[in-house]
């Protein structure tokens, strides 16, 4: 979810950390359990856009006036264009049924208030009912569950794997479980609102006190709603989701959400029971088996049921949002739960602290978290002239034991287009930095839906501002429009130059997925070339990889305006590694196909001729 950090936040943040970290528990820094033995390639698409063919853009526009997408949009022809692009997995963003403002009281769902939902589509991480599906997704709406477990057979059919959202640090603030499964009770419903805090409230509570909205920019841009009359009837108030305790949020608060109570109290101690020492190092049964005759917060049942729920209906993974805010011991007991009913299921989490990585991988049983801080901000820092990619072998080796845990990523609903002015610039300037993020490390690799064919978010949505593509609003995604081409999904509008951004794409990831290498090791050669090859330029980044059957050298050039002519060294322990003799080997780039050039062994020293384009790469393979 976009994140505005305030002072409220950080303090809360600071909290909730606190309460997360070790105690006494002795982490295995060479223990690594592979998740996957081949490479995945996750491909986020943002449910609600990726049909949508209207191009009107309107700011603020409704659904009448710039559409929206369907599940049905995804068809046959769709999802098989997307698995041949080198795709894996599918993360089907805003599935769950958020607060929207669009009226749907014809079939039994209340009116949401626009001063409590941001935007006019409304955030999708502001879940209104975790049992059903967000009714701007279906072509008939009373039958919106159906026609997405129609979506989930259809995805399975191509060969693809489904990853959906969920959210449990926060909830929207105007919940309603019209569709809970019987037994099941809605959050808040037992809660005891006289006191801020209990172990099994699912909320905290500011007692005798009323919520009030918050001086934020005027709803729907200033347009008449009956609902928008300054007040939102929530008493008493509840923290918000970012953890602002204030009965009148700030404007840059989540206040279209309410903190979830997992039993930490307000003052940052763990009401529940805790690991014992050396759980770092216990398989998912183990951890499953502690909890098994322990007594938890309520709020832990309930996410673990709504889970359980969408495992049930053939969902194959999540994603967890802001799952730091959320106790790790908690992810124990809900990663757990869902292993002993799928082992593979694929578990991923937006985590941005390094400090607590091992934590979520070793402890919360996480399967992978996003590599934001380290890999992504890095690569960022050098596309803009900030840094110098030296700095990208530290982080491999730093984070060398959970490496494979570690999802790459440059583009996604957060962050800033990777085509954007506020980002690399062009699509072109995004190429040496994909091929790194794909294949310096063995983690998977993320491509949110329009990055392929350059798109730049340059819309302007209405409460979403250029740069992102909007999660908040109504709009369409023009590049991404392109290739759909009124629903043929052939991207027989794309401009040549899109085409072959596209084809760049393909290639990389198709060659990633079938990659022994890219699953085995990785050693930098950037110290030696750096220090003592004429002619390696400041944008120059090389590294090798291999396995026991293949063996790459890859060379990327950052550089927008310069090409680099060296000669590149391959130092003595590696070949000595690869059991090379001296000799000369023909290795050839695996992107094109179209470049072939001589590994010389001298003396047990490698020496490659290297001519290298602007933002051009190389993947040799000997």
């Amino acid at each position: 979810m976009i994140k505005k950090i305030t002072a409220v936040v950080a303090i809360s943040a600071l909290l909730l950390a606190t309460a997360c970290k070790t105690s006494g528990i002795k982490m295995n820094a060479d223990k690594q359990e592979p998740v996957s033995e081949k490479k995945i390639v996750v491909y986020q698409v943002f449910t609600r856009l990726f049909g949508n063919k209207n191009t009107t853009n309107k700011p603020w526009g409704t659904v009448e006036e710039n559409g929206v997408g369907k599940f049905n949009d995804f068809t046959d022809k769709a999802l098989q264009e997307i698995k041949d692009l080198g795709v894996t997995y599918i993360w089907y963003t805003g599935v769950p049924h958020h607060a929207l403002v669009r009226d749907y009281t014809s079939i039994g769902i209340s009116n949401d208030d626009p001063e409590a939902v941001k935007g006019r589509a409304g955030s999708p991480y502001a879940v209104k009912d975790y049992y059903n599906v967000d009714p701007d997704l279906a072509v008939n709406p009373a039958n919106r569950l159906q026609e997405f477990e129609a979506l989930i057979a259809r995805t399975h059919k191509a060969g693809l794997k489904i990853i959906i959202d969920i959210v449990p640090n926060h909830i929207a603030r105007k919940y309603e479980g019209k569709n809970n499964p019987e037994g099941v009770r809605d959050f808040g419903a037992d809660d005891d609102t006289s006191v801020e805090y209990k172990r099994d409230n699912n909320f905290y509570y500011i007692p005798k006190t009323p919520f009030e909205v918050p001086e934020a920019d005027k709803p729907l841009n200033g347009e008449y709603n009956p609902l928008v009359d300054g007040k939102f009837d929530e008493y008493p108030a509840k923290w918000t989701g970012n953890g602002s305790r204030k009965a009148k949020p700030d404007a840059n608060d989540w206040y279209e959400t309410v903190k979830v109570n997992y039993g930490i109290r307000p003052d940052g101690s763990k009401d529940f029971p805790e690991l014992p020492a050396g759980f770092d190092t216990k398989s998912y049964q183990e951890h499953f088996n502690f909890w098994k005759d322990k007594s938890v917060p309520n709020s832990w049942i309930k996410f673990r049921d709504i889970a359980l729920y969408w495992t049930a209906k053939g969902v194959d993974g999540f994603r967890y949002d802001m799952a730091e805010m959320v106790p790790y011991e908690f992810w124990s007991y809900m990663n757990s739960s869902i292993k002993m009913k799928n082992p593979n299921t694929f578990l991923l989490a937006e985590v941005y602290n390094p400090n607590e990585y091992r934590n979520y991988i070793r402890l919360g049983k996480m399967d992978y978290l996003y590599d934001k801080v380290e890999t992504y901000d890095k690569l960022k820092e050098v596309i803009q002239g900030k840094s110098l990619p030296d700095g990208l072998s530290d982080i491999q080796n730093r984070m060398a034991d959970i490496e494979r845990h570690m999802l790459h990523f440059l583009d996604n609903h957060d962050e800033q287009r990777l085509a954007s002015p506020e980002f690399a610039g062009t699509p072109q300037k995004g190429k040496p930095l994909m091929v790194v993020s794909t294949t310096i490390s063995s983690s998977p690799t993320m491509v949110y839906f329009g990055q392929e064919v350059g798109e730049a978010g340059n819309e302007d949505a209405g409460f979403g501002k250029h740069s992102r593509t909007s999660i908040f609003d109504y709009i369409g995604v023009p590049n991404h429009q392109r290739w759909m081409n009124g629903g043929k999904f052939d991207g027989g509008q794309l401009s040549q130059e899109e085409k072959d951004l596209r084809d760049f794409y393909k290639r990389l990831l198709n060659f990633s997925i079938n990659s022994p290498a890219l699953m085995g090791k990785f050693q930098e050669i950037q110290t030696i070339n750096r220090q003592s090859t004429q002619g390696y330029d400041d944008g120059i980044y090389s590294y090798t990889r291999w396995s026991d059957s293949q063996k790459l050298i890859i060379v990327t050039n950052f550089s927008w305006l310069t090409t680099s002519t060296f000669e590149l060294k391959i130092p003595a322990d590696i070949i000595q590694k690869w059991n090379l003799k001296d000799g000369t080997y023909t290795i050839t780039d695996q992107l094109y196909h179209k470049s072939s050039v001589q590994l010389r062994v001298e003396n047990g020293e490698g020496k490659v001729q290297i001519s290298i384009a602007p933002s051009e790469s190389f993947i040799y393979q000997l």
